[in-house]
């Protein structure tokens, strides 16, 4: 396993953190299990990745902001179950202070600043949860619908300039990663 100062990587149950070696990660962060990171993609300080029941998959480009946590369901320890990883698409949004947990993002997906999603809820291609919005389980936001609230519901379909709008983020953070790298 390549080594990040200041960040922590742990085994669980004999799975490591598989991590692409393009990828950024910031001191701080926390990726401990079955998490494996993209080409480019890129977890900011303080993020805590814990795939200790079901795998944690962040696609290529993508990026986790500061602070995020995500974590994944799974059966518990002597219970059948179903397990519920939690898989981000590639060139992906995942705000500052989230949390997602055994859910799907979708490519180009967004998830705004502290917003919440819950087990099985999925973020649709090009689809944005606003800051702040918690997506109840099993909800689905469909491609290019921007959801609000909580618990979060349709808003309106996204605007030509707020997906164009996505698409910089996703290379301003690949800009940053390699400044901070």
């Amino acid at each position: 396993m390549r080594d990040f100062p200041g960040s922590v990587m742990r085994e669980h149950r004999g799975k490591a953190p598989n991590i692409h070696p393009t990828a950024f990660i910031a001191p701080g962060a926390c990726l401990i299990g079955d998490v494996t990171i993209g080409a480019h993609a890129s977890i900011w300080y303080n993020c805590v990745l814990r795939a200790d029941l079901a795998p944690i998959v962040i696609g290529a480009r993508s990026n986790i902001q500061d602070g995020t946590v995500i974590h994944v369901e799974g059966p518990r320890e002597g219970q059948s179950g179903t397990r519920l990883p939690t898989i981000i698409g590639e060139d992906a949004l995942v705000g500052h202070m989230a949390l997602l947990h055994g859910c799907t993002v979708a490519d180009r997906g967004f998830v705004g600043m502290g917003s919440i999603v819950m087990d099985g809820a999925q973020v649709g291609r090009e689809a944005m949860l606003a800051a702040g919005a918690l997506l109840p389980p099993h909800r689905t936001i469909s491609e290019k619908e921007l959801w609000t609230g909580r618990p979060a519901k349709l808003a309106r379909m996204l605007r030509d300039g707020e997906l164009a709008g996505m698409r910089e983020q996703v290379a301003h953070y690949l800009e940053l990663a390699e400044s901070h790298s």
